[in-house]
């Protein structure tokens, strides 16, 4: 037998082997490992770039979640000092602004790291007007 014909059964049987194998219900895919390992060969430095461009879209993304939250914190505190002016509001202004409540508390709850106890007492006097106006019916 000569170094070719060992080769070329020793190939073939390694291409069976890993076949076998692929096809066995053991959690062991080298087809699909020697796969990834081409793919990656080969789009290495796109896949590098990509993680780049999440990671920066990531960052773009908690930068505006951020800026929404102070959005509702800035309407929540508006609010609250129209109502210590005494600035009658209607019922659906009510109704918006515990939305605008809701979502920032939310999205404090979500983020602990976020800085959210500087509308507190603005939140707490907004249900409480509430409160008082709905027990009057003295809406808009």
């Amino acid at each position: 037998m000569s170094f070719a014909q060992i080769f070329t059964w020793g190939g073939g049987g390694v291409l069976l082997l890993l076949t076998l194998v692929q096809v066995a219900p053991i959690q062991v895919n080298p087809w699909s490992a020697i796969g990834r390992w081409v793919g990656k060969a080969i789009n290495g430095d796109v896949l590098d770039k990509l993680g780049c461009l999440e990671k920066r879209l990531e960052k773009h993304v908690q930068a505006d979640d951020e800026r929404d939250a102070d959005m509702h914190r800035a309407k929540i505190l508006q609010f609250n000092t129209e109502l210590l002016r005494e600035k009658k509001h209607t019922e659906e202004d009510f109704n918006e602004i515990f939305y605008n409540i809701n979502c920032y508390e939310r999205y404090c709850k979500e983020h602990p790291d976020y800085q959210n106890n500087r509308a507190v007492h603005a939140i707490a006097n907004i249900g409480r007007v509430y409160d008082d106006r709905l027990k009057k019916h003295d809406f808009l």
